[in-house]
């Protein structure tokens, strides 16, 4: 039987897991201060876990939150402003505060936030790690894994950015068409890199993560239909749909890691792999080609197995060439690396693997050390792959995956 501190604990997690950005939405929404609204939510989240263990966990536990937390900024609104302005500012909040609110009277505003994260006047390295933390709760050093930097230096950023947002008073709305350009960028790069974190975690049962697929696949389709004439925005949930596609596909019945080429396409969601098509074809008709469609293409090219039998690896490194052209980031230049390997064998792509080899960035990213192993493996150099794989089986988090690499280790040193 569950105690009442692990009752309370589990539905703090699943509060945390569903309403987490909402929550943040709404409170910093109306201050332009998401710092404050973090630290109220915080302090809101901590009662719940000193009270509900005593008092069983309410009804409706993100109302019960939120109202906390607004109590909570209250009380650091009173304590900061003194001036008759700040009283009477303090005046209103009270009355904000006081109003009765349930769970449906909640808007969403996530979307609000993100798009105030992603102002020109916020730095445009940090917009993205920005929406990750203040819209899904992620953590400094999460979010400094994903984006190749360490946790300290994407920390100060991350205060620095949050500052900038109450300084400035950016406001929290969907800018009109003349001004989406770059903001849509971040806004897509981090609904992106929501999902990849969420998507390595197959069975979405690390609390950690939130089940942060399903998460960006919400926030993708939000955008998706806010923006329909967007082509980006259609690609990046043509894109993220091919990925979910495979997922009951990534582990054997007994957990084991399964390789994209060795999956059984039978397993594969039709449902899903034909919206996704359909999203891709709806975003080609509108004639200007970006990233996320190009990356789309990708996985439809892998999709295009369960009819064909064979994977073009021709076709996707063509589509890694183009691009490489408009997004030259290592990951991508790792991808196309391995489709040059398939296609025109593993000499050609380690060439192209070892050109990224002065990239410090790549020292403790693990899919350069996994494809390097396996290229050298296949070229019979042992001892140079048996270290890429140690590397690799050191920096890989999943412990299916790690399994895998470790069983391709021990095959080349039998």
């Amino acid at each position: 039987m569950e105690s009442g501190l692990e009752i309370a604990r589990a539905a703090a997690e699943t509060a945390a897991r569903q309403s987490y950005g909402k929550l943040v939405a709404w409170l910093a929404a109306r201050t332009r201060d998401v710092a404050a609204a973090e630290d109220a939510l915080a302090d809101a989240f901590a009662a719940a876990l000193e009270r509900w263990p005593r008092t069983g966990v309410p009804k409706k536990p993100e109302a019960w939150l939120l109202a906390v937390a607004r109590r909570r900024r209250v009380d650091a609104v009173r304590r900061r402003l003194t001036s008759e302005a700040g009283r009477e500012h303090l005046k209103l909040i009270a009355e904000e505060a006081e109003a009765r609110m349930t769970d449906e009277d909640l808007p969403d505003e996530r979307l609000r936030l993100m798009f105030a994260c992603a102002h020109p006047a916020i730095e445009s390295s940090v917009r993205s790690p920005l929406i990750l933390q203040t819209v899904l709760g992620f953590d400094a050093a999460t979010i400094a894994s994903a984006f190749l930097v360490s946790p300290a230096t994407m920390g100060q950023r991350l205060v620095r950015a949050k500052s900038r947002i109450r300084e400035t008073g950016i406001p929290f709305r969907v800018p009109e068409q003349a001004e989406l350009g770059e903001r849509l960028d971040a806004v897509l790069e981090a609904i992106y890199a929501a999902f990849a974190e969420g998507w390595s975690d197959p069975a979405g049962t690390e609390t950690r993560r939130r089940n942060l697929a399903t998460e960006g696949i919400w926030l993708g389709r939000l955008v998706a239909s806010l923006l329909p004439e967007e082509p980006e925005a259609l690609g990046l949930l043509s894109l993220i749909l091919f990925a979910e596609s495979r997922r009951a596909a990534r582990r054997s019945a007994a957990g084991d890691f399964v390789p994209l080429a060795e999956q059984d396409c039978l397993l594969w969601d039709r449902a899903l792999i034909d919206e996704a098509e359909a999203l891709l074809s709806n975003a080609a008709a509108k004639g200007i080609i970006g990233r996320y469609q190009l990356e789309a293409a990708v996985q439809s090219a892998h999709a295009a197995r369960r009819l064909t039998g064979r994977t073009d690896w021709a076709a996707i490194r063509e589509l890694y060439d183009a691009l490489l052209s408009i997004a030259g980031s290592p990951v991508v230049a790792i991808n196309r690396a391995v489709a040059i390997a398939e296609a025109e064998g593993a000499v050609a792509g380690l060439a192209a693997l070892y050109v990224l080899g002065d990239d410090k960035r790549l020292d403790d990213y693990q899919p350069y050390w996994a494809a390097r192993a396996g290229l050298l493996a296949r070229l019979g150099q042992v001892p140079q792959a048996c270290e890429a794989y140690d590397r690799a089986i050191g920096l890989e988090r999943d412990p299916a995956v790690r399994r895998f690499l470790q069983e391709k280790r021990a095959v080349l040193r039998n």
